[in-house]
């Protein structure tokens, strides 16, 4: 047998089967970096990728990613957690919580490579260098090397002084590491990283031990970036905030291309043990926080003082350093030697639209779009109302589309003042271009809203419905409408207009098997439709028992309310009703009747829709919602419990009384049979007191007298014996 065929024998047997252990598989890189371990076939990347495959890889997107059911050849991913109701994440084999020193070195000498991430928690750090030292000292219970990992920060680089001071521009690299200077909040992370490697140079066969200095991490539910990410999906302020000028380089990686890197030293044991893991791209701060604005918020930012980024409450200390860091690094032995599957390799801004979608994915941010249909007055306004705020979500009417529509155009149109406060761009080029389109936007804005007030004159104030179509579609397709949802109040109200609201093309495409196949619009389309009807004496009675001071200038007026419904009620008996267009595209509408329910607040009508549609898809309550929340929730409590102790004062208090009232009644009826019963005792008495004193007591008192006069010695024999003689019948 040959060198080769050994050396591959024994290959096959270091890979055949491994385990891995991470540290705090809770926190955010320990659950994304053991997630992707555990897809992993061992070995894997040591093998060439196919042009096919790869063009498979690119289609699949990183939060599609599951977790293989555990067998031989794939990674056992085992590890710690950091919080006991963390709970056993679906991707690992075992979790360890809170063992001792003993028990987790036991569990670390079972495992094949042990990853230990030091950039999240700083408590980690004494307990890699323990771990590390600890498995040194049992290399010689090893039957096959062990290979440790110590994932640091870049951070440990932050002081570094330029390789040429004429040109800071050039990039340090991983044969640079001995040259490195770390951030002075992230000594303990350099003299970590020195201790890891000093231990893995005297048995190397054994135990390996490599280091791995990260960049700033990124993708998935988000770490250092969420800040700027949340602040933009929730739309609630004009510009986002940009600590500082922002011209500070920030050397980064996705996380999942951090966690493809461990896979490769894993199946690689290179000969270098110290790695930078960072992409290719070169951006700054004002690049990452522009674009995420850009794609994902309001456009806009704003320069802040970077003071203020200390009284932020979400980032700490140690996450801006890493914001701040101003450092050009580049990973040349990974680019060279490393056969990674890149999620970003060009980085956050050329990748940000699949960033956002991993983010908002993770974070369970997907957009409710719900059309709320139906006849006039069946109570569509109300019920969206409450839709929104259960959902938090945006309520779409066409007259608020309009007005705001209109307001955006003359905002376009207005003299633009210089805020000093706004960000300018850095390069020249760039500012002419935005210019020269703003400039263009201009004048389009000024033409279209010429158009729509000649309009609105022409036709007393309404507007055309290719015009509001229009309005309604940028509505649908707005920044707010993409990231939380709408609820659209009582549009379209025809087959027509949905077709033209909703459809990319306007042309039908004839399929022989379906009929027509419409190609709409999936990003403006609403998920949930739900139509609301009532019979026509069921609305007219409602309207009419409206307050005049509601119905008062609005369409609920007699008149004008009869002819809207005469209207719709003639526009949805044809073939082409706006519930079939619905009905094609397999979004079957929720059919109600409101008038089975018998709840003004319409509180029921939103229960079945809110069953239907299911949870909400945000962040939940604000910490001042919570508050408030829990505020009520205290006065509701006072409340019932005092008027539960009024309760039952109340109801003690009456049931004294009734006691009160019952001893009373029963003594009166005591005093009753008393005195009943002394007379039927006083009546029976009679007829024998008559019998004794005729019968009797005559004899009786003489015997008595009789005795009294003689004084026997046994007067009560003596008066028997008189009795006896002395009886009336026997004389």
């Amino acid at each position: 047998m040959s060198e080769e065929e050994e050396a591959i024998i024994e290959a096959e047997e270091i890979i055949r089967c491994q385990r891995i252990f991470v540290n705090q598989l809770d926190s955010y890189g320990g659950r994304n970096i053991g997630k992707y371990l555990s897809s992993c076939t061992v070995g894997a990347s040591l093998e060439e990728v196919s042009e096919e495959e790869e063009e498979e890889d690119e289609t699949r997107s990183a939060v599609e990613l599951s977790p293989a059911k555990p067998k031989e050849g794939i990674y056992q991913v085992v590890g710690t957690v950091s919080q006991a109701e963390s709970g056993k994440p679906d991707f690992a084999q075992e979790i360890y919580i809170t063992p001792s020193r003993d028990e987790l070195l036991a569990r670390l000498i079972e495992c094949d490579v042990i990853i230990y991430n030091i950039t999240e928690d700083e408590s980690q750090i004494e307990e890699a260098i323990w771990a590390a030292t600890a498995l040194h000292e049992e290399t010689k219970q090893f039957e096959k090397q062990k290979v440790f990992v110590l994932l640091s920060t870049i951070m440990t680089w932050a002081r570094s002084k330029p390789l040429d001071p004429d040109d800071p521009e050039i990039a340090f690299t991983d044969e640079d590491y001995r040259r490195r200077k770390p951030h002075p909040n992230f000594m303990e992370h350099t003299n970590a990283e020195k201790i890891i490697l000093k231990l893995g140079k005297s048995n190397k066969t054994k135990f390996a031990t490599y280091v791995v200095a990260s960049g700033v991490q990124y993708g998935m539910e988000e770490r250092i970036l969420h800040y700027f990410f949340k602040l933009s999906w929730l739309g609630e302020v004009p510009a986002i905030p940009l600590f500082g000028d922002g011209k500070n380089v920030v050397p980064a990686i996705h996380i999942l291309d951090l966690a493809a890197v461990l896979q490769n030293i894993a199946d690689h044991r290179p000969r270098v043990h110290y790695l930078i893991a960072v992409d290719e791209s070169i951006h700054t701060l004002s690049e990452i926080v522009k674009y995420i604005s850009k794609h994902l918020g309001p456009g806009k930012m704003q320069k802040v003082p970077k003071e203020n980024a200390f009284l932020n409450k979400e980032l700490t200390q140690p996450l801006l350093d890493e914001l701040f860091v101003n450092l050009r690094v580049e990973a040349v032995f990974l680019k060279e030697n490393f056969n990674i599957k890149w999620v970003a390799q060009t980085g956050l801004v050329e990748n940000i639209d699949q960033v956002i979608e991993e983010y908002k994915q993770s974070r369970g941010l997907l957009p409710v779009k719900i059309c709320i249909l139906g006849p006039p007055g069946v109570g569509k306004t109300s019920i969206a109302a409450k839709l929104c705020k259960h959902y938090k979500l945006h309520h779409i009417t066409i007259k608020d589309v309009i007005t705001k529509a209109i307001e955006n155009l003359e905002k376009i149109i207005a003299p633009k003042e210089i805020e000093s406060v706004m960000l300018e761009e850095d390069e020249e080029e760039e500012e002419e271009g935005e210019e020269e389109e703003e400039g263009d936007n201009v004048e389009e804005a000024q033409e279209l809203l010429d158009s729509v007030k000649e309009n609105m004159e022409q036709n007393g104030g309404r507007l055309d419905e290719s015009f509001v179509i229009r309005f309604m579609k940028e509505m649908l397709a707005s920044m707010p409408c993409k990231n939380q949802g709408y609820v659209l109040d009582g549009f379209p109200k025809t087959y027509d207009q949905a077709k033209d609201l909703f459809n990319i093309e306007e042309e039908e495409e004839e399929d022989d098997t379906r009929g027509k196949v419409h190609r709409y619009d999936k990003l403006i389309i609403p998920e949930h439709v739900v139509f609301l009807n009532a019979s026509d004496d069921f609305l007219k009675n409602r309207i009419m028992n409206l307050p005049e001071s509601v119905v008062a200038g609005t369409h609920y007026a007699q008149d004008r309310y009869l002819r809207a419904l005469s209207l719709f009620r003639e526009i949805n008996v044809e073939d082409e009703t706006v519930l079939n267009y619905f009905d094609e595209l397999e979004i079957h509408p929720q059919l109600i009747d409101v008038s089975k329910f018998e709840d003004v607040e319409n509180r029921l009508i939103v229960k079945e829709i809110v069953k239907e549609v299911g949870d909400p898809h945000n962040y939940g309550l604000t910490d001042e919602e919570k508050e408030e929340f829990e505020r009520k929730q205290a006065e509701e409590r006072l409340i019932r419990e005092a008027q539960e102790k009024a309760d039952l004062e109340l109801k003690e208090a009456e049931e004294w009384a009734q006691k009160l009232a019952n001893w009373e009644d029963w003594n009166k009826r005591l005093e009753e049979v008393k005195r009943q019963e002394q007379e039927l005792l006083e009546a029976q008495s009679i007829p024998l007191r008559n019998y004794l004193m005729k019968h009797v007591m005559p004899t009786l008192m003489q015997g008595l007298n009789v005795c009294c006069m003689v004084r026997p010695d046994d007067p009560v024999d003596f008066l028997a014996e008189y009795l006896f003689k002395n009886n009336p019948e026997f004389e």
